[in-house]
């Protein structure tokens, strides 16, 4: 029994693995100055969407930078993909929003995500097919060229949560990725995360605003003072199992006055109903149907759109197929040798010849140079295109040399002296 759970754990190796994990920062004199993890320890395993809660400072972004490997832990161990936090290989396979989103402020929306693309050396193609989609997705496609330095805390929140996943994570981080949102930026971030999962994505989301993590998450650990305080499933942490909730169509006072009876003659007079209300909307509900009707009725606005879809691939039906035939045919010409964009290309290298010659702009300047030097024809010149010479034209001074070295030579082996030869020449 024992070799089949180890052999069950090796097949579901966690994507973070922690054990004791404790940070402690020191001073100058190397005093103790803040315990900010406290032997820390939790697991999250695939396509888990985990929750990392707790007040302001009870340690989840210390934790959270332990695990990308930006701190060293001071005591304990750590894990992600079974490595090393510090090894470069599991970088690409991470998504990271931080607390506070530092972006360059000279550029814009396009250029930011267009950089963060090059970073994961994602080809040209693959690069604007997902920013296009991503900046779609945070509805950010309107104000694409504005500088960033001119977005609202929100809007830069919206950018930061797209390059967060221009790379298609399989682990995504998300530190706080709520503040700064407005309801409906909060809806679409929970939305995004339950999409992540569905995916079969892992993901780590770290907030204090409960509210937002009590719909998505499937797991959490509650932190204080950097120590885990409870843990566990949403279910069996949010159910409350002394009361019982019943949901019905509205009843009037005799009715509630039956079922109250009932109860209490069943239970013996233990039990009773404690309140009858009629429930409420939820204010993000109004919220939304408000925003909706506005929207119906095409009313201007200058900040984010509510954004469309989640980015195709992103979702959980993206297609797993192979390559298309674009793809197949810009690998093809790629392993041929590097290739060069013709819209790209110099206009000296336009002027290709048939049989592959190329002509460059120097070499027409070279063979100028020796043209307007050296008698005869241009370097650049075949030798089927070089004009015959005339049959009363002075011979070249090449043919010179030759027939004054063949009269010599003739000259030496007849015996005779070097002017008969070279009359004899003439």
């Amino acid at each position: 029994m024992v070799v089949e759970q180890n052999i069950q754990y090796r097949k579901t190796q966690p994507v973070v693995a922690c054990q004791g994990l404790t940070k402690v920062f020191k001073d100058f004199w190397m005093r103790q100055r803040a315990r900010a993890v406290d032997r820390v320890t939790f697991h999250i395993e695939p396509r888990e969407i985990f929750g990392l809660l707790g007040p302001n400072g009870s340690g989840k972004s210390t934790t959270i930078k332990m695990l990308l490997g930006l701190l060293k832990p001071t005591e304990g161990r750590v894990a992600v993909f079974g490595k090393d936090p510090t090894d470069v290989a599991i970088k690409r396979r991470i998504g990271y929003l931080p607390e506070e989103s530092y972006l360059y402020g000279f550029l814009n929306a396009r250029e930011t995500l267009d950089y963060y693309g090059k970073l994961f050396e994602l080809d040209r193609k693959t690069r604007k097919s997902r920013i296009d989609e991503l900046l779609e997705m945070v509805g950010l496609t309107h104000a694409q060229f504005r500088p960033v330095r001119e977005y609202s805390k929100g809007m830069q929140r919206r950018i930061g949560i797209a390059q967060a996943l221009i790379n298609d994570p399989d682990f995504l981080i998300l530190d706080e990725p709520t503040t700064g949102l407005d309801p409906i930026g909060t809806r679409q971030v929970k939305d995004l995360i339950v999409e992540m999962g569905r995916r079969g994505k892992s993901v780590l989301l770290s907030s204090h605003l409960l509210a937002d993590v009590e719909d998505v998450v499937d797991r959490m650990v509650i932190l204080y003072g950097g120590r885990i305080r409870e843990e566990g499933e949403r279910e069996q942490l949010l159910t409350k199992k002394e009361t019982t909730s019943i949901t019905t169509d509205e009843l009037d006072d005799a009715t509630v006055a039956e079922i109250d009876r009932i109860i209490r003659e069943r239970s013996g007079g233990e039990k009773s109903i404690r309140s009858v209300t009629k429930p409420h909307q939820k204010l993000e509900e109004l919220f939304l149907g408000i925003v909706e009707k506005a929207r119906a009725e095409q009313a201007a606005t200058s900040g984010a759109l509510h954004g469309g879809a989640t980015a195709s691939f992103l979702r959980a039906d993206a297609e797993e197929a192979g390559p298309s035939g674009d793809d197949l045919i810009d690998s093809l010409v790629n392993a041929k040798g590097p290739t060069t964009d013709v819209s790209s290309r110099p206009a000296a290298v336009e002027g290709e010849e048939s049989d592959g010659a190329v002509v460059s702009e120097a070499d027409e300047v070279l063979s100028s140079l020796l043209a307007d030097d050296e008698p005869g024809p241009a370097r650049s010149e075949t030798p089927s295109d070089r004009p015959m010479p005339a049959a009363d034209a002075a011979p070249s001074q090449e043919h010179v040399d030759d027939d004054v070295i063949s009269s010599l030579i003739d000259d030496s082996a007849n015996g005779g002296s070097g002017k008969g030869g070279e009359d004899a020449s003439r």
